[in-house]
């Protein structure tokens, strides 16, 4: 292939000595340049800078692909857990109040279960606008994942009966049937 320089002498764009006078400032500016140093095109380095500004951009992208892979992945793991850990309560008679996002709800549960979530050892997590009981371990586990799938987890460090130092109303007792 020939180069461009003898493309234009072919079409008669360029006439020789132009030609000649062109090559022999290349080789002028090639021999004035110390050795190890190339020169700079700058073309080449636009070339080059935009070459690896594109590799960053598709990192990045890729990075932001495999972040939201993996938060499809652990929504899919939470909904897995509790569909497969939830407690079949049936309609209860005792309701059960608890606060979702600033709101107040209300679950109607048995006398025993009520028990438990004041225990800890039963879980209330919400599954799309639903809320299910789940076993404390299984919440665990859940909360591990996402934290936000898990409405309530009663510790059983909040149940004990700790007294504060300074609370004012630690001489009096709580009666054991108060619901709120």
């Amino acid at each position: 292939m020939a180069s461009l320089q003898d493309q234009l002498l072919q079409a008669g764009i360029v006439d020789k000595t132009k030609a000649k006078q062109i090559s022999r400032e290349k080789r002028k500016a090639a021999k004035s340049q110390p050795k190890g140093h190339a020169q700079a095109d700058p073309a080449r380095q636009q070339a080059q800078r935009a070459q690896a500004e594109k590799a960053e951009r598709d990192r990045e992208l890729n990075r932001q692909q495999q972040h939201r892979a993996e938060q499809k992945a652990i929504r899919a793991q939470v909904v897995q857990l509790i569909r497969l850990n939830r407690i079949e309560h049936g309609q209860g008679e005792v309701p059960y109040q608890f606060s979702d996002g600033g709101k107040i709800k209300k679950k109607y549960v048995s006398a025993g279960m009520h028990e438990d979530l004041c225990r800890g050892r039963v879980a209330i997590a919400s599954l799309d606008g639903c809320y299910e009981l789940l076993p404390a371990a299984a919440a665990r586990k859940i909360m591990e994942r996402d934290p936000a799938a898990i409405v309530l987890l009663n510790s059983a460090a909040a149940t004990a009966t700790e007294a504060d130092e300074d609370d004012p109303y630690a001489a009096y007792q709580i009666p054991d049937d108060l619901m709120w």
